[in-house]
């Protein structure tokens, strides 16, 4: 299937959801300042991660980059919209923590991506691999190092904003409490049926933007789930159609009405449009209340297992390794 192109910047950008950005400029002196007086990512995102990569050539949305970073460009490029119109979040990955692994890692990202700078840039996971030793653990390069690496990115003007994913809340205060430049994002999964609203209130009270991947819960084909995918769920089903809406316009709603950047996945146009819905629908006190008790706290997404390190350790549904396990 060929790639569709957006041909019109005013369909992407039209609404107040797509937030035009400045462009980053020079570096200024106080770089702390220079990261926060700039304008904030969209609320609304799209997720490339396991696209076909003969079908991320568009540019709805925000844009987040994954292993298909040079078709994400493709994409980037095709639409002919100026940079600074656009925000592009990228990760780092766990084989490049260290500090020259890490430049290294965002300027190719940057390169592939031809977008000349990242406007947010991750910390993947809060584990560090062996550069070329697969996913051998890397006990020297700890989370500290790395963000030490990632405050100098944005020093170099590769970033504008930098920032964190799937941290448990004690590597988040570790973070915090050695930061120069301090994350501006934090991306974890999070939806209806993990829905870790403490968690949540606790990015905002440190004034840390929340991004929820998978928010629409398990509907990622990847995931090994043995309950009743979300947009089947007869709860959200019947509130969709309260609302006269589909399930997905709905759980997306939910997510954007308690504050979280949602960035769900899909290559299909009018799918994309549609989620677009999502903003029209407003959930009562009440329904609110309703949705907490759907909480199942069930996590689809910890590779924690298989690396052999355990994975959000003081959150809902920690990596269980059993005796022995490493904790990170």
């Amino acid at each position: 299937m060929a790639c569709w192109r957006i041909v019109s910047a005013a369909v992407v950008f039209g609404l107040a959801l797509y937030a035009f950005l400045p462009a980053p400029g020079p570096i200024t002196e106080n770089i702390e300042e220079y990261v926060t007086s700039t304008k904030g990512i969209p609320p609304f995102g799209l997720g490339t991660w396991l696209s076909n990569k003969d079908k991320v050539c568009s540019l709805p949305y925000g844009q987040r980059a994954h292993k298909n970073e040079d078709q994400t460009g493709r994409g980037i490029a095709a639409a002919d919209v100026p940079r600074e119109d656009i925000w592009v979040t990228s990760k780092l990955w766990n084989a490049h923590h260290r500090p020259n692994e890490a430049t290294a890692a965002i300027q190719k990202s940057i390169s592939d991506l031809g977008v000349g700078y990242l406007d947010l840039y991750l910390i993947h996971w809060p584990v560090a691999f062996v550069p070329g030793e697969g996913t051998k653990l890397d006990k020297e390069t700890t989370i500290v190092d790395t963000w030490r690496a990632l405050e100098n990115l944005v020093r170099a003007n590769l970033t504008r904003h930098i920032g964190i994913s799937n941290f448990a809340k004690r590597d988040v205060e570790t973070i915090l409490d050695i930061c120069t430049i301090c994350p501006y994002a934090h991306e974890f999964e999070t939806h209806p049926y993990l829905q870790q609203q403490d968690f949540v209130d606790f990015h905002r009270e440190i004034g840390v933007k929340v991004i929820a991947y998978s928010p629409l819960g398990n509907t990622n084909p990847t995931y090994d789930s043995d309950i009743q995918p979300l947009l089947e769920d007869p709860f959200w089903k019947g509130l969709a159609k309260k609302k006269n809406a589909t399930v997905a316009q709905a759980v997306l709603a939910w997510g954007l009405q308690r504050g979280t950047v949602v960035i769900p996945k899909t290559v299909h146009e009018e799918r994309i449009k549609e989620n677009r819905g999502a903003l029209d629908i407003k959930f009562t006190d009440e329904e609110l209340k309703e949705i907490t008790r759907q909480d199942k706290k069930v996590r689809m997404n910890d590779p924690g297992k298989s690396w052999g390190v355990k994975l959000f350790s003081d959150l809902d549904d920690p990596t269980n390794l059993g005796e022995g396990s490493q904790e990170l």
